[in-house]
């Protein structure tokens, strides 16, 4: 990210870091409703999108009752 540039607006914890929520951004994915319409193996074909992230990404999808388009 350029010097000056703010960090895209989503409902992701900073915890997945900066370059999941801004890759995840660009993908068009920045609320928990979105994911659920995904797995997590598409989701992992996205470049700077791993294993943490998923995870992380999971247990807050739980939280809110929510969960990955396979894991329903």
């Amino acid at each position: 990210m350029a010097a000056g540039e703010s960090e895209p607006e989503t409902e992701f914890p900073h915890r997945i870091g900066k370059t999941a929520k801004r890759v995840l951004a660009l993908e068009g994915y920045t609320r928990y409703e979105q994911l659920t319409k995904t797995t997590p193996k598409e989701l992992l074909k996205i470049h700077g999108m791993g294993k943490k992230g998923i995870q992380i990404l999971r247990e807050e999808l739980a939280a809110r009752g929510l969960s990955f388009g396979d894991e329903s």
